[in-house]
């Protein structure tokens, strides 16, 4: 039987690690709450490891309220409490904050350029950038770029390498292995 060619980084890792690469990532995302969605669980990323995120993704969709962000912007002072005592999620208050703050500027965003969508986009012009499939970078000219921007959007925990992370998790980065199945 022979076996499908993943990116290398890939190999060895759980069910649902396997599945984000092959069904998620780098797959151009325009749906609003999935947008929104990636943007969250990549905040909580700072600093951490993807795998810790990916592995409580159900928990995260259930205390954040299936990442409904229209919902998540009206959060109060006792969902940040709550939140901070769900032991499902990783429970770091600035980032719990920033989900709140990100859905409100979101929404923001959404107002001034119709959706996000055409916002996050709107810096490749629509297209998808192609990595070089030899070595992942952790930052680039255009995560540098976008952070920048969304930071004055009131935006909070997504520097440039977040960005950069978050943008291949949307699919405006493309940067499976040259020899993998899914690029």
């Amino acid at each position: 039987m022979k076996t499908v060619q993943r990116c290398e980084w890939v190999e060895g890792k759980p069910h649902y690690y396997v599945a984000y690469h092959d069904y998620e990532w780098c797959q151009p995302t325009h749906d609003e709450q999935e947008l929104y969605q990636w943007l969250l669980l990549e905040s909580f990323h700072v600093g951490l490891s993807w795998q810790l995120v990916l592995s409580k993704y159900e928990n995260f969709q259930a205390a954040f309220s299936h990442f409904d962000y229209r919902q998540i912007a009206q959060y109060q002072e006792q969902d940040v409490l709550r939140l901070m005592q769900d032991r499902g999620i990783i429970r770091h208050e600035g980032k719990i904050r920033a989900a709140i703050t990100n859905a409100q500027s979101f929404l923001k965003v959404q107002e001034e350029f119709g959706t996000f969508d055409a916002y996050i986009w709107s810096f490749t012009d629509g297209k998808v950038i192609q990595g070089e499939g030899a070595g992942i970078p952790s930052r680039t000219l255009l995560s540098d770029q976008v952070s920048k921007d969304m930071k004055k959007r009131g935006f909070k925990f997504i520097g440039s390498v977040t960005i950069y992370s978050y943008l291949q998790a949307i699919g405006v980065v493309n940067d499976h292995d040259r020899n993998c199945a899914f690029k």
